[in-house]
């Protein structure tokens, strides 16, 4: 059988999470690295041991049957300066997830419950998500799911644009000093770089005619195809987390005895 330092998510036939550096076994680690390999491009075994090396650590998806890994997102806690407050930011590195998963939110909602536990004890520090964006799939997690972020598409004016724009500066040069481009904002680790096959995510004119995101992804990073990357940065706030939260809070009440004959709509 296998452990986790800390699970996160267990239903379905999966089952998520954290695991720091240290307790990663040899064997998950060849696990992850194949199923990463799977997807992009110049993701040799050392380069992808060297990246990882750098992290905290990393929420796992597995099969609950068999343990073996389904998808996994690198992390690592980041101290920030945002401008006002000492903050935390969480940068995860390399994700992804196997094909047969697709649609799964045991991944997302294990990288919630987690972004949640950090909230705690930050003890009302600001928290960040950070990330780099090889293709537009990842960008568009921003722009669905987030109320405050950057780069964005849709707000021009957004009065925390400066703010996040040096927070990205900040973490950009402090993790890939040399890679960054203040000019065109982007991390270019030049020839050779991990990509993205070009079959797994393609941007087509068409959706970039049917998506503003999308077309704005590709405006913002055109050398995504050559590895450039987005840096990017998300505000994580307890209304993100909110229902994260009121599922943690009943997990924790006992359950209640309703009788028979009350109506059920007093209860939901």
């Amino acid at each position: 059988m296998w452990s986790f330092a800390r699970v996160l998510v267990d239903r379905g036939n999966l089952s998520a999470g954290f695991c720091p550096l240290g307790l990663i076994s040899p064997a998950d680690i060849r696990s992850m690295h194949a199923l990463f390999s799977g997807f992009y491009e110049n993701a040799d075994a050392d380069t992808f041991l060297r990246d990882l090396s750098r992290k905290d650590g990393a929420i796992l998806v597995r099969d609950r049957r068999t343990g073996a890994i389904r998808g996994f997102t690198t992390v690592k806690k980041v101290p920030l300066w945002d401008g006002q407050r000492n903050a935390i930011g969480v940068f995860s590195g390399d994700t992804i997830l196997d094909p047969t998963c697709w649609g799964d939110r045991t991944l997302k909602d294990a990288f919630a419950r987690y972004l949640l536990g950090l909230w705690f004890r930050a003890l009302g520090r600001p928290l960040y998500w950070l990330l780099i964006s090889k293709g537009y799939k990842t960008y568009m997690l921003l722009a669905k799911n987030f109320a405050s972020y950057y780069p964005r598409h849709d707000r021009p004016d957004d009065p925390k644009r400066e703010k996040f724009q040096r927070i990205v500066e900040a973490y950009a040069q402090k993790l890939f000093p040399g890679k960054y481009d203040p000019a065109r904002g982007i991390l270019d680790f030049g020839a050779g770089a991990q990509r993205l096959r070009e079959e797994i995510a393609p941007i087509t004119p068409a959706m970039r005619q049917a998506n503003p995101a999308i077309d704005y992804f590709e405006r913002c990073n055109p050398g995504w195809r050559q590895g450039h990357e987005l840096p990017c940065v998300a505000e994580i706030s307890i209304s993100l987390l909110r229902p994260y939260l009121i599922k943690e809070r009943r997990k924790t009440l006992p359950a209640l005895e309703v009788p028979a004959d009350s109506p059920r709509s007093a209860w939901g």
